[in-house]
């Protein structure tokens, strides 16, 4: 199973390396595919006055010393083309944000590296609209069918967070983790789907809901899950509200196995 966890937003370093440090145990369970995440640049904040990151400079060099230290792979955003290649020189994930899913300059600079990309969907977007960002990458990459493996086979996957409901709410329709089989591996994003989009001038949420959500994903049945964790999410720069104490992570995954187990039977 696919597991990209790790804080929202690169923050000072010590903190950095207390959330990989602990996360360590999870990356050597043999059941887990393990990927580290965080932003070097939050471009989507609701406030201009809002923490960003420290930038694709000293974000990188701080992914390259995370992976020197704890031998992790990398997943992170990118937001503008230009950032895909040189990005790519040290993630080994790029992850095209929700919002930006249609943009077919960022698709395709990113399916010109040797990076797997994980495309979220737009909060906006049908699942049978997400065939049409995986079929740009696997073009760009000379393919010109689409399925499942050949999408898996060829590193690109397709991430849920839910849809807009009314103003301020998100809701996860389950279905579309069936839907987007067709065309990729599904990642379920637990936490943002939790979000209360631009209360004021953050973004909201409640945490609360991360593990029944997940759950349930997990009994429908995913190849992996997004989870943004920190030690203190009452002090995280981004996206506190929604992200999961490192310890209650480990216990909602040890419920995703569980799930996994059952149905197994």
């Amino acid at each position: 199973m696919i597991i990209m966890t790790g804080p929202c937003v690169l923050e000072d370093r010590d903190t950095v390396f207390r959330i990989a440090e602990k996360l360590k145990p999870l990356s050597e369970d043999k059941r887990v595919e393990f990927y580290f995440k965080a932003s070097f640049d939050k471009a989507n904040r609701t406030s201009i006055n809002s923490f960003r990151g420290p930038g694709l400079e000293e974000g990188l060099r701080l992914f390259q010393e995370i992976k020197k230290e704890f031998g992790y792979e990398v997943v992170t955003d990118i937001h503008e083309s230009y950032q895909a290649s040189i990005a790519a020189e040290v993630i080994d994930v790029l992850q095209i944000p929700a919002f930006l899913c249609r943009q077919t300059d960022l698709l395709a600079a990113a399916a010109k590296t040797k990076a797997k990309i994980n495309i979220k969907k737009g909060q906006f977007l049908a699942a049978d609209a997400m065939r049409h960002p995986v079929e740009k990458v696997l073009q760009t990459r000379g393919i010109n069918e689409i399925s499942y493996d050949i999408s898996k086979a060829n590193g690109v996957w397709l991430c849920e967070r839910g849809n807009t409901f009314g103003y301020g709410s998100l809701v996860v329709d389950m279905r579309n983790l069936i839907l987007l089989k067709e065309y990729a591996p599904v990642i379920f994003d637990a936490t943002h789907s939790v979000q209360i989009p631009s209360t004021g001038g953050t973004t909201g949420g409640n945490s609360a809901f991360v593990p029944s959500m997940a759950k349930a994903a997990a009994a429908v049945g995913v190849d992996g899950f997004f989870f943004e964790t920190h030690i203190d999410p009452n002090v995280a720069k981004s996206d506190g509200p929604n992200m999961l104490k490192i310890e209650d992570l480990y216990k909602t995954v040890a419920d995703i196995f569980a799930i996994q187990e059952a149905l197994k039977q």
